[in-house]
């Protein structure tokens, strides 16, 4: 008798909880159906910038009206042929802002910002940071020539330069360094003209910074003559017999140490004076 309740009393149980589980499917059912969606386009795969869009490259997804984003798409048509000016992912919204104004050419042509120009330079695997100026960093060019004297120097002629593309890849996304033999970098008709005479004057360098760093130094360059007037050790041999002369030079004053078996002494010069 006591198991025969038992018995009735788990089936009881067994039928409310069958009967929550069903009221609770409905409800959530019902909530799902009146959440007004909308259907946006998004990358089908991954894209890179200046890419022409076409119907193969989307998909169709829904989002909720509420929380779509301005400048997302719903019709195929009005996004064929429009270049991306940056990288999406797959599933990722294509946005107005992410796009180059209607009418423009795919390739790199399309992702020069307004006013800009594109300028390639021609490099190797020291003038391009071993392969690690890749689309997207920021550069300085350095410049090393002679001046109108025949002295060298070397200067930081222009700061913040956007790398376009190294070779013909424009693709953002890649962190892998790669060697090639030109870089194309984004710059203002002033630049150019300032790029250009510096790579005929001298040979170049690019100078990679951080993302992060926005700040502007206005250096003086750097000369032979900087170099030797700070303090430099040279090891000399003599001429008439093996021993070592260490000469210290300062910028005014020439200090000569000579060894000669347990005998040292020392003497200073001034820089033009012929006095031992």
């Amino acid at each position: 008798m006591r198991n025969t309740k038992a018995l009735i009393m788990v089936f009881i149980a067994l039928l409310f909880g069958l009967a929550a589980v069903v009221i609770a499917g409905k409800w959530l059912v019902g909530q799902v159906e009146h959440v007004d969606a909308d259907v946006v386009l998004v990358a089908s795969h991954d894209l890179d910038v200046g890419t022409r869009l076409s119907g193969a490259m989307l998909e169709r997804v829904d989002w909720p009206s509420a929380n779509r984003p301005n400048g997302a798409f719903s019709d195929a048509a009005l996004l064929e042929g429009r270049v991306l000016k940056s990288n999406l992912v797959k599933n990722e919204l294509v946005l107005e802002l992410k796009l180059a104004p209607e009418g423009t050419s795919g390739g790199l042509s399309g992702v020069i910002g307004e006013g800009k120009r594109a300028i390639t330079v021609r490099v190797n695997d020291v003038i391009g940071v071993a392969g690690f100026a890749l689309p997207g960093n920021q550069v300085d060019i350095l410049v090393n020539a002679r001046d109108e004297d025949r002295k060298s120097f070397s200067r930081i002629v222009l700061e913040q330069i956007l790398v376009l593309a190294v070779a013909q890849d424009v693709g953002r996304d890649d962190t892998q360094p790669k060697v090639v033999t030109a870089v194309t970098l984004e710059v203002s008709p002033q630049e150019a003209e300032t790029l250009d005479l510096a790579r005929s004057i001298g040979s170049l360098s690019l100078v990679l910074r951080n993302q992060m760093d926005d700040s502007n130094v206005d250096t003086e360059g750097r000369r032979v003559s900087d170099l030797l007037n700070e303090s430099i050790t040279e090891v000399v041999s003599l001429p008439d017999e093996p021993k070592v002369v260490y000469v210290e030079h300062e910028p005014k004053i020439l200090s000569v140490l000579v060894i000669r078996g347990s005998y040292q002494s020392e003497v200073e010069l001034m820089q033009g004076n012929n006095n031992k």
